[in-house]
């Protein structure tokens, strides 16, 4: 396996009474996609820094390959930073901004010119060598910095929301790309995004973070599935909640009284208790939606559709019930003529859902 292991232990950083970083402690293995995922100011892009060099850590210690990296500067990590800005020279070409730091050791020409074509044939901007930053796209932009900081042969590769200034249709190209550079190169890649679809499209593993601390840490299926708590359960993607006292324990589920939705069935992996209070999360691609009241017993909403939204190969349907609350309902687009068979606006509805489909996070 190439690239780096990176272990960070106990590390917090504290501009002057702010702290940014509060006690994280992770580890990040060998040739892995890590995604540190987390809302504007969470602390992610701290983070990052630190393990750049760019920051020092007010306590805790960075490891490569346990290696204790916090007293070395940031060009003896072996590590390098793609930034969102890009960074590139204006003044230079493709080619001589990605051979730039080989310019700098004075590589042989022969060997230069090799490995400047190697990475970009990689990035497919062999036909730009001879443009200027200028003259490129966004997108092209990118991927000569992502090409300028691999060829270092780094055993680490810091992304600092290097997609952030692209539209949404080219991010989730260079989302795909990017992927297929770090198969090809197979070193550690850790990226930083506050987007939510980006970390789970390509991450091996993600860390959610929220005022320095970090929330959970799991595959994108475990994220989204079975988020630790509540803000993971609302920042991964959309949900729906419940709240209410257990009033049951049946075979691996909870039964919990949702009040004015009704009994409430749960798969549950966390220990729980009668009388105790309980949050159930469900995801709303999860629920069904229809105007007959189904006959099972539990987790059965009554509302009206509140608001209907067309998305092309999903409806949104977002249902109220009688006290306010509004409970979402996606679904699939599975033939050309599924829309216009499908429930309208103010039309009495009925959203139910299978207890495994549901998750039991933290008490309030």
């Amino acid at each position: 396996m190439k690239g780096s292991q990176v272990r960070i232990e106990g590390v917090s950083k504290r501009f002057g009474t702010f702290e940014a970083v509060r006690t994280v402690s992770l580890t990040i293995n060998k040739g892995e996609f890590f995604s540190l995922l987390g809302p504007s100011g969470c602390g992610k892009t701290t983070l990052l820094r630190m393990i750049a060099g760019f920051e020092d850590p007010t306590s805790g210690r960075i490891f490569l390959d346990d290696v204790d990296v916090v007293p070395l500067a940031p060009h003896k990590r072996h590590v390098n930073t793609v930034f969102q800005n890009y960074a590139l020279f204006p003044h230079l070409t493709v080619f001589e901004n990605v051979a730039f730091s080989l310019r700098l050791k004075k590589t042989p020409a022969a060997t230069l010119t090799a490995e400047v074509e190697k990475y970009l044939e990689m990035v497919k901007l062999s036909e730009s060598r001879a443009k200027l930053p200028a003259q490129l796209s966004g997108g092209q932009k990118q991927r000569v910095a992502i090409a300028r900081a691999l060829i270092n042969q780094p055993a680490v590769l810091l992304l600092d929301e290097p997609l952030a200034a692209l539209d949404a249709k080219l991010r989730q190209h260079m989302l795909i790309e990017l992927d297929a550079i770090h198969d090809q190169v197979g070193i550690t890649f850790i990226y930083v995004t506050h987007d939510q679809q980006e970390a789970i499209s390509v991450s091996d593993r993600v860390a959610v973070i929220n005022e320095g601390q970090v929330q959970q840490i799991g595959s994108p299926s475990q994220i989204y599935e079975q988020p630790a708590n509540a803000f993971v359960a609302h920042f991964i993607g959309e949900t729906n909640m419940i709240e209410g006292p257990v009033t049951a324990i049946e075979s691996g589920a909870v039964i919990v009284d949702g009040k004015t939705v009704g009994s409430v069935r749960s798969a549950c992996d966390k220990k729980a208790f009668p009388g105790n209070p309980a949050r159930i999360v469900i995801r709303p691609e999860k629920m069904h939606i229809g105007t007959a009241r189904p006959t099972q017993p539990h987790n059965v909403v009554e509302g009206m559709v509140h608001e209907v939204i067309y998305t092309g190969f999903q409806s949104k349907y977002f249902v109220k019930t009688a006290d306010g609350a509004i409970f979402k309902a996606f679904v699939q687009h599975s033939s050309a003529h599924a829309a216009a068979e499908a429930i309208r606006w103010k039309d009495q509805a009925f959203l139910w859902w299978d207890a495994a489909d549901s998750y039991v996070v933290e008490a309030p």
